[in-house]
């Protein structure tokens, strides 16, 4: 599991564009006015080989009407989902009454507060963090956000001071799990996740109730089939965040989000009585991003028509044509109906994720892309790839090494993808491609090496310019 931080301040501190620095991402609105964030909004990490999840959250105004008490409800449900409370003041406007407020109740919440001065870049730091040590808080970090000052120091010491502290439990899960075939049911609330589990294990697992929210935690059921050791793990509805208003909810989306972490091949319920809703594609979104395989599952296809069915396949082929490569199965998990060829499907794609593919195998393929269709050219040179390897599993990775690769276009990039995608008959993962550029000479640190390079190209420059007579011989010549 991830270590998870929850950014926490007064309205205008600077909480988004930290999380969009911590995330790499402009995912969070950055503006000069107080309150601009309302939501809980979630991204994730990566410094060195270690990730984490970031909670961007609401200012903390201290007021308790309208909007202001709705932003703070949804304030401290993050602070309740963290590990760690990255608690963010301004450097530059000093100790407010409002900071000692929030400084109060997060003492009381017993979490891990770590506190970030930020907006340093104009002023000297130890002055800026001198009078808020009277917060009581031991840990404290100078930062500049927006410029990035601070921030890289500030992680690399949070994670090895905080590592995870869930490494045991790690190792706990892969002693349970490690051997099985971990399959993740994500969806939103009263989907059917629980039924379906149900209906494959056949027998009643897990609690399975017609009310949205049944399931508040990720349940993993250990399960064997035809000799084949299955994990199946039952997530809570990740519904809307504004809907998210029982303290007992609080940890849904955290789970969820782990859960597709620790699953090799996930499976995407959509209800086929609704239509596919935003919160639908941020789930796949969340999917995707993980590099996780896919199986989609559109539930409670009995009781529809033909004319509903066609109306559906159509919203899917219009809303999620990024999902071609994921097998498709209209179920209902009630009476079982198409539930038995999932399994198919799952194992297809578990084995395509994990598949090994051989160095030559790989470059041999990119060969026969390349001559099947020629890279464009580019300032009057043609790219030229040399050779492919694979670079990982789950998602399948493919390195391809060769010259101005940074100029390739995405749109020869998704050819070569569906190119190997086709000839390896993967199904069910993601490809992700990832291009490596050789040294250019050039640029070589070397002076004497530099000295050379240069030598060689005046000399080459030389013998490619055509001889030009001076004026006087042509004068002479003339005569």
């Amino acid at each position: 599991m991830k270590s998870v931080f929850a950014l926490v301040g007064r309205p205008n501190v600077g909480k988004s564009t930290l999380f969009n620095r911590l995330t790499k991402s402009r995912d969070a609105l950055v503006a000069d006015y107080p309150g601009l964030t309302r939501d809980r909004k979630y991204g994730t990490g990566v410094v060195g080989q270690r990730d984490y999840l970031v909670i961007d959250t609401g200012g903390l105004s201290g007021d308790d009407v309208g909007i202001d008490e709705y932003m703070a409800a949804q304030t401290w449900m993050a602070v309740d989902e963290a590990d760690v409370i990255l608690f963010i003041v301004d450097g530059r406007q000093g100790l407010t009454a409002a900071d000692n407020m929030v400084a109060e109740r997060l003492r009381r919440e017993g979490k891990q507060v770590y506190l970030l001065v930020n907006k340093i870049d104009s002023v000297d730091p130890e002055q800026a963090c001198a009078e808020f040590y009277q917060l009581g808080f031991s840990s404290v970090f100078p930062i500049a956000a927006t410029q990035g000052r601070g921030v890289a120091r500030m992680m690399n010491t949070l994670l090895d001071e905080y590592p995870n502290a869930l490494e045991d439990d790690e190792e706990d899960f892969e002693a349970n799990y490690g051997d099985s075939l971990r399959i993740a049911f994500v969806g939103r609330p009263n989907v059917g996740k629980s039924t379906l589990i149900n209906r494959l294990m056949g027998e009643e697992r897990v609690i399975a109730f017609d009310k949205p929210g049944t399931t508040r935690d990720s349940i993993f059921v250990p399960f064997e089939r035809d000799g084949q050791k299955y994990t199946l793990i039952d997530t809570a509805g990740v519904r809307r965040r504004s809907k998210v208003n029982e303290t007992i909810e609080k940890f849904s989306i955290i789970k969820t989000l782990n859960a597709i972490e620790k699953a090799h091949v996930v499976i995407m319920l959509l209800d086929a009585h609704e239509s596919i809703t935003e919160q639908d594609a941020h789930l796949l979104g969340l999917i995707l991003d993980a590099g996780r395989s896919l199986v989609l599952a559109i539930n409670k296809w009995d009781g529809l028509d033909g004319y509903a069915r066609d109306q559906i396949k159509t919203k899917l082929d219009v809303k999620l044509p990024f999902l071609d490569f994921a097998d498709r199965h209209f179920i209902s998990a009630l009476h079982g109906t198409g539930v038995g060829h999932l399994f198919k499907s799952v194992h297809e794609a578990y084995e395509s994720a994990m598949i090994k593919v051989s160095t030559s195998r790989m470059t041999n393929i990119l060969e026969t892309a390349v001559q099947s269709h020629q890279l464009p050219m580019t300032s009057g040179r043609r790219i030229k790839l040399r050779y492919a390897h694979q670079g990982g599993s789950n998602p399948f990775t493919i390195i391809i090494h060769g010259n101005q690769t940074k100029r390739i276009a995405n749109s020869y990039k998704r050819y070569l993808m569906n190119y190997y995608r086709d000839v390896l008959k993967l199904k069910g993962t993601q490809v992700r491609i990832e291009f490596k550029t050789g040294d250019n000479p050039f640029e070589s640190s070397n002076p004497k090496k530099r000295a050379r390079i240069s030598k060689s190209q005046e000399y080459r420059q030389k013998r490619n310019t055509p001889h030009k007579t001076s004026l006087k011989s042509r004068k002479t010549k003339k005569k």
